[in-house]
């Protein structure tokens, strides 16, 4: 139990504090060897992101269990609870702001929904997806190469630096909503919102995709640019 007050979702930071301390504990147990449940405030598609990445760093297989419940019974559980409720305020603001789980999104899948009075839960599926599933052979171009952790941590930095500025760069001359913008160091591009980016966005960004990776010197060194344009991705459209 990591203690989180439930008033903490009413204040911006106390929120990401609030995912921060379960994003750490997360990433404290998870292993290859023991079965981690992050049940916890995961309503929104980024942070369900951040966790599907700390998962992959390791290769470790993941899942998403959506607990599907009427937001009307939703609430009024929540209403009987006295104390222990949430703020109405708060538990406004948390339906406003959930995103839905989607299994065609890779972070999302496997996605096993339960609906609130289904007597029975897919536990062979889940047992399949958790513990039978074995990682699919590296490609030749894929398989991690050996790396000092200082190097990783410089190349880490670098590379994320790098495609920050470019996104800046290129947003700056061509408008936004534009074209997907290339960046350095990898093949993917980033999109370019209908919106204008600023630098403390994009900082923010490379910092919680730094703090998530940087514990993870064994992941493959050429892939981190390609992960990084996918987190943005995955953030500068919500």
């Amino acid at each position: 139990m990591l203690g989180i007050s439930k008033s903490a979702y009413r204040e911006a930071k106390d929120e990401k504090k609030a995912r921060g301390s379960l994003m750490s504990a997360v990433e404290r147990l998870v292993s290859k060897d023991d079965l981690v449940i992050a049940d916890g405030m995961n309503y929104i598609k980024g942070f369900r992101y951040q966790l599907y990445c700390i998962a992959r760093a390791i290769s470790t297989p993941h899942c998403v269990v959506h607990c599907g419940t009427p937001i009307n019974l939703a609430r009024q559980w929540n209403s009987e609870k006295g104390d222990s409720a949430y703020p109405e305020d708060v538990f406004e603001e948390l339906v406003t702001r959930y995103e839905e789980p989607d299994g065609r999104n890779r972070w999302d899948s496997p996605l096993f929904t339960v609906i609130y009075d289904d007597p029975s839960v897919p536990q062979d599926k889940l047992w399949d997806a958790i513990i039978l599933k074995k990682a699919p052979p590296p490609n030749l171009s894929t398989i991690t190469k050996p790396v000092s952790e200082t190097n990783f941590l410089y190349e880490l930095d670098k590379a994320t630096l790098d495609i920050i500025n470019s996104v800046l760069e290129t947003q700056k001359n061509q408008g936004e909503g534009g074209l997907p913008m290339t960046v350095p160091r990898s093949s993917k591009k980033v999109i370019n919102p209908t919106r204008t980016i600023t630098m403390s966005e994009l900082r923010r960004h490379r910092r919680q995709f730094t703090s998530i990776n940087k514990l993870h010197t064994s992941t493959n060194i050429d892939t981190v640019a390609d992960m990084f344009v996918d987190y943005l991705n995955t953030n500068l459209a919500n």
